[in-house]
């Protein structure tokens, strides 16, 4: 852990030096992508010894499978091959290593090349095979029109800004970052023509990293003195079951999960810091005309805390891995596309049975909360005063549910999670059954409201906002025209 945390801070000032010394406008993109590539390797040989190489290996393998394979088929083993290396290798460190352990491991970096592997394989299915009209929205923005070179393909993979604690970006993205168009904006005229684009000066995200940097300090200061007098463990000390009311329960159950949290907005905050302080991250411009750098954040915490529901809540935490599951799987499945998310989750996450136990139990969860939702929130809305009231009890609703239903990602074995659960008497499970019998669940729309519950908040904010601002960011592909580039992006959003 201490190598990880010394790794990330070495990024963060390398990340200062690349975009000074190596900004696109001084350099060319291959030497941004063999210096951020090899910057990355060398953290992750710090950081993992000779465990590291399982990054090449992964990355290599699949890359010669896309070759050998073809576009019309390369999605389905690249993804097969990917998830597999890495569950065997989470299997291996889990059951024959050090079971329980909490410390940094090689793992958790390939999950972050799993999904980069798996969604960039999908874009190029997407954007070399499938039919321009066969595709949504947003797989035609994110579609890539040509195989990536290895080069390139190993800096999008292992490069140093997010090689340890990722997040998670799309391939073009990246790309138009390396190749130095992030920063290109587009001028509306009055009468709603488009202008061509101009370059400007890139914005600085000085403020943003600072800022950034303020939350890691309060939430690693934070972890280290309360989370440690609040463990979750203390759920299902005998003592505490046997004397405490169901009320203190609940309430420790709530807060010793809340002081769970803030080591994952330590790293992830980190991890967005990193690309920020790099040049990557910019959205654009907010409709008051200030800088966004949240294109590749992972959580927004003020919606977490204050989530009222459960999918708002889902829709703020890990939000990276929210859309690759979105982008993967939820819009591509035939069937049952809730269940077969989760599954996949949990897949993902690792091995340990209370993975699989928080997943089962959050597909419940998930269901039982929409239901109630599209059958009683109406109610709710017409008065302030009302909804107000039903904010506060949704609120408390949703922290209970989400306490209740993680606790077994942190106990991770059956055993202790099913203590935990049979001392509250499967209370939630039970209720969950209960409202799915007694209220109808509305099928989920083909099109664009198809994806809905997990797509995240902003994405509708961010389509609202961009009918107010003059000056829209997009991103561009050689492989497009700009006014496309345009188009697609915000057909995404509306999605």
């Amino acid at each position: 852990q201490v190598n990880f945390v010394v790794c990330q801070l070495f990024a963060l000032l390398a990340a200062v030096w690349f975009r000074t010394y190596l900004h696109s406008s001084k350099t060319s993109p291959f030497i941004r992508h063999v210096v951020a590539t090899l910057l990355g390797l060398y953290l992750a040989l710090f950081c993992f010894g000779w465990y590291a190489l399982h990054f090449v290996i992964q990355s290599g393998i699949s890359y010669y499978i896309m070759i050998i394979i073809g576009v019309e088929n390369m999605h389905k083993y690249c993804f097969v091959f990917a998830l597999g290396y890495l569950t065997v290798c989470q299997i291996t460190r889990v059951y024959i290593f050090d079971y329980g352990q909490y410390s940094a491991d090689f793992s958790g970096p390939m999950m972050i090349i799993t999904q980069k592997i798996t969604s960039l394989a999908f874009e190029i299915h997407d954007g070399m095979f499938r039919k321009n009209e066969d595709l949504t929205p947003s797989q035609r923005c994110l579609a890539v029109r040509r195989m990536p070179s290895l080069l390139e393909y190993l800096s999008y993979n292992c490069n140093f800004m997010g090689i340890l604690a990722g997040p998670l970006c799309s391939y073009k993205d990246y790309i138009t970052f390396i190749e130095g168009r992030s920063y290109q904006l587009q001028q509306s005229e009055a009468n709603g023509k488009e202008d061509t684009k101009y370059e400007q000066t890139d914005p600085s995200p000085n403020i943003a990293v600072a800022q950034k940097l303020l939350i890691c300090g309060l939430s690693l200061l934070f972890h280290m003195t309360i989370t440690k007098t609040l463990p979750v463990e203390y759920n299902i000390d005998d003592n505490f079951r046997a004397t405490a009311s169901w009320p203190v329960r609940f309430f420790y159950l709530y807060v010793s999960l809340m002081a769970a949290r803030p080591k994952y907005y330590f790293a992830w905050t980190l991890a967005d810091a990193i690309n920020n302080a790099a040049g990557f991250g910019f959205r654009g411009y907010d409709k008051n005309g200030a800088t966004r750098w949240d294109l590749i954040s992972n959580l927004r915490i003020q919606q977490i805390e204050f989530s009222t529901s459960f999918k708002m809540f889902l829709d703020n935490w890990n939000i990276q891995t929210a859309l690759w599951l979105k982008r993967v799987c939820y819009e591509r499945a035939t069937f049952s596309p809730t269940i077969q998310t989760f599954i996949l989750s949990a897949i993902w996450h690792g091995v340990y049975p209370g993975y699989y136990l928080t997943f089962l139990t959050g597909v419940l969860m998930t269901l039982a909360a929409r239901a109630i939702r599209n059958n009683i929130r109406h109610y709710f809305i017409e008065s302030p005063a009302v909804k107000l009231c039903y904010d506060i009890v949704t609120w408390m609703a949703t922290q209970a549910a989400i306490s209740y239903t993680v606790v077994p990602f942190v106990l991770l074995s059956v055993k202790p999670s099913f203590t935990f659960y049979s001392s509250c008497y499967f209370c939630l499970h039970i209720a969950s059954i209960l409202v799915l019998l007694v209220f109808p669940l509305k099928r989920t729309q083909k099109g664009s409201k198809k994806h809905e519950s997990v797509q995240p908040v902003w994405s509708r904010k961010l389509e609202e906002e961009s009918l107010l601002q003059k000056n829209n960011y997009s991103t561009t592909n050689n492989s497009f025209s700009q006014k496309q580039e345009i188009t697609c992006r915000y057909q995404a959003l509306k999605q």
